[in-house]
């Protein structure tokens, strides 16, 4: 059983960035693929990135509309993942939750994911 939390979301202005953390007080997380959804106001839930674990050469995804802006990362001995968002937009503005499963297909699905995180808020305004 994991126990997910996240941190690091807040309010920024447009065009600046923030890094997001999700760690696993059980230090499991290492097994894990991990991935990170978002859910604005009146939308569905979204998923925007991912990484595998070592087992699957922690490979990452991204949702197109991160690519090139946001960085996944993992730190198995901080027992860490990271979101790095950059040139953040008022479009990326959400709640942001961290999960962890086993990917199961070639790309990862929410139904992968077991574990999921309280939420971190994300808003972009000026």
């Amino acid at each position: 059983q994991l126990h997910l939390v996240e941190s690091g979301g807040g309010l920024v202005r447009p065009g600046e960035s923030l890094r997001l953390s999700c760690t696993d007080s059980g230090f499991e997380l290492r097994y894990y693929a991990v991935g990170w959804f978002r859910q604005a106001p009146g939308k569905e839930r979204e998923g925007v990135s991912c990484i595998n674990n070592s087992d699957h050469n922690n490979n990452t995804f991204y949702t197109d509309s991160v690519k090139g802006r946001f960085t996944i990362s993992r730190d198995n001995a901080k027992n860490t993942v990271t979101l790095q968002m950059n040139s953040l937009t008022p479009e990326d503005t959400a709640v942001y939750y961290c999960a962890a499963g086993r990917i199961r297909g070639a790309v990862p699905a929410a139904g992968d994911f077991n574990f999921w995180g309280q939420g971190t808020q994300v808003t972009v305004s000026s």
